[in-house]
């Protein structure tokens, strides 16, 4: 059983968001195609922006559109983030491929595949480990030392491959994994990005929607790696109801808009008699 967390009972949120998660994979099932793409995509470009938030970085609208959209032709050298945003789109789409990928199992080498599109030019590299603790960072939290980097790691891995992790709740698993994963905090650069994204791969493996940790959240989303995973955990439950309950209402306004446009119709018609 878990513990409250802030006068919160845990275990009753996580019976809502599965209500509200089952709600939303009935309404999805029965979305329009092109309605769930357009969604999908602006849900993209508020995952980015929200992202680079909580990394320091103010990303506009405009700029990652420009950078994730093929139909805008647009001038890199314009945009300093550019390549940078291209990056974090194409480890989310690895991401989601994976995700539908049943046969290939979560592993420790998943998130390793994630970091090495986040940060390319470390790959010829071996993606090395860091080998020192940062001292200009934005996350404040305790970090292992260089030279525990690598059993922690190994450690990690027993532990996404342990049976018993597996019947986790996934979003336990995820906010359990987020922290250990920060904890050990691997790689200079990149190691947030890459755990949030290898988190929405094991959200959408388990059939729910991603979680966007809002920027207006960051301080918040600071001091629970500073505390243990059921802060990561209430972060995780509030995020993936919130994307769920926005496509819900985002399919029924489109739903009711067309009633309304017949409406005003008949009106229109009865007046003229």
């Amino acid at each position: 059983m878990l513990r409250y967390k802030e006068t919160e009972d845990i275990d009753a949120r996580f019976s809502e968001v599965e209500r509200t998660v089952t709600a939303w994979r009935a309404r999805v099932s029965t979305a329009n195609p092109v309605a769930r793409t357009e969604f999908n995509n602006r849900l993209r470009i508020s995952l980015i922006h929200h992202d680079a938030a909580l990394e320091g970085e103010v990303l506009s609208y405009s700029e990652i559109k420009a950078a994730v959209d093929p139909s805008i032709i647009s001038d890199p050298s314009l945009i300093p983030s550019y390549e940078e945003i291209r990056r974090f789109d194409d480890a989310c789409n690895l991401a989601a491929e994976q995700a539908a990928n049943k046969k290939k199992p979560f592993k420790l080498d998943t998130i390793r595949d994630l970091y090495a599109i986040l940060s390319p030019d470390e790959k010829p590299k071996g993606l090395p480990f860091r080998k020192e603790n940062p001292l200009h960072r934005l996350y404040y939290h305790d970090i292992q030392p260089p030279e525990k980097i690598l059993p922690a790691m190994r450690k990690l891995g027993e532990w996404i491959d342990d049976p018993a992790t597996k019947h986790l709740h996934v979003i336990e698993r995820v906010a359990t994994l987020h922290f250990k994963f920060m904890g050990i905090f691997p790689w200079a650069k990149e190691s947030g990005r890459t755990i949030r994204i290898a988190s929405n791969l094991l959200l959408q493996e388990g059939g729910f929607p991603i979680a966007i940790v809002h920027s207006i959240d960051r301080q918040r989303y600071y001091e629970a790696l500073r505390g243990d995973h059921l802060g990561l955990t209430s972060l995780y439950l509030e995020a993936v109801e919130t994307t769920a309950r926005t496509e819900i209402q985002v399919y029924d306004e489109a739903g009711k808009a067309p009633t309304k446009r017949r409406k005003k119709s008949g009106a229109a018609d009865k007046d003229s008699k």
